[in-house]
C-alpha cells in the first residue's frame, strides 16, 4: 500500500528580542531544532537594545527551524524570526509561503513587539498574538495586551508558556484555526 506524502505547513514564529521564539520552537520540536545562534559580543552594544535582556548569552542571527509531524497527513515546519530590527530584512524571505504566524509576546517588554505586529499587519499574513507567561505567570489581562497592542479584535489573543510542549501545541493550533477562519472568509 503505497503512503501519501505529508502536506507541509510552514509556520512562522516573530516577536522582539528575548521574547522566547527560540524555545518555543524548541519546545514543540520533533527533532532536535536548527538554531543559529550566536554569542553576544560588545559590538552589539548600542546597536541591540536588550532591555532586561542583560542575562541573554546568544541570539538568533538568522533562524530557528523545527518540525512538528501531526500524523501521517500534516507535518508543521516552524521558521523562528530573529528579534533585533537589524535582521528584520530576513523576515519577507522567512514569511514566505506561510499559512500565518505566531506573534510572541513579553508583556515586560511590549515596545518590543510593536514592530512584528505591524509587520504581520502589512503583509496580510493571519496571526495570532501569543503572551509569553514566563515563570507561569500572567501579568496582564489578554484584553490589555491587545488594547495596548491596537490588535484588532478578530485576530486572537492567547496565553502560552513557549517551554511547554502542550502550550505550544494550543498555541500551534489556535493559529492553524484562525488561519483556516481567514482563508474561508476570503475565498
Amino acid at each position: 500500500m503505497t503512503t501519501a506524502n505529508p502536506i507541509p505547513v510552514k509556520i512562522v514564529v516573530a516577536g522582539g528580542f528575548a521574547v522566547g521564539k527560540s524555545t518555543f520552537v524548541g519546545a514543540v520540536s520533533d527533532i532536535d531544532p536548527l538554531t543559529t545562534e550566536a554569542a553576544m559580543t560588545k559590538a552589539s552594544e548600542g546597536i541591540d537594545d536588550l532591555g532586561d535582556a542583560t542575562t541573554k548569552k546568544g541570539t538568533t542571527v538568522a533562524m530557528d527551524f523545527g518540525r512538528v509531524g501531526l500524523g501521517a497527513e500534516l507535518v508543521l515546519y516552524l521558521f523562528g524570526t530573529p528579534g533585533q530590527d537589524r535582521f528584520h530584512f530576513m523576515w519577507d524571505e522567512l514569511i514566505r509561503g506561510a499559512i500565518g504566524a505566531v506573534v510572541l509576546v513579553d508583556t515586560g517588554r511590549l515596545d518590543q513587539c510593536f514592530p512584528a505586529v505591524d509587520y504581520m499587519e502589512r503583509a496580510g499574513v493571519p496571526f495570532v498574538v501569543a503572551i509569553n507567561a514566563f515563570d507561569g505567570v500572567l501579568r496582564h489581562h489578554p484584553d490589555d495586551v491587545r488594547e495596548a497592542l491596537d490588535v484588532p479584535a478578530h485576530i486572537p489573543v492567547l496565553v502560552t508558556d513557549a517551554r511547554h510542549r502542550a502550550a505550544v501545541r494550543d498555541t500551534l493550533v489556535g493559529l492553524v484555526r484562525h488561519a483556516m477562519t481567514v482563508a474561508t472568509a476570503s475565498a
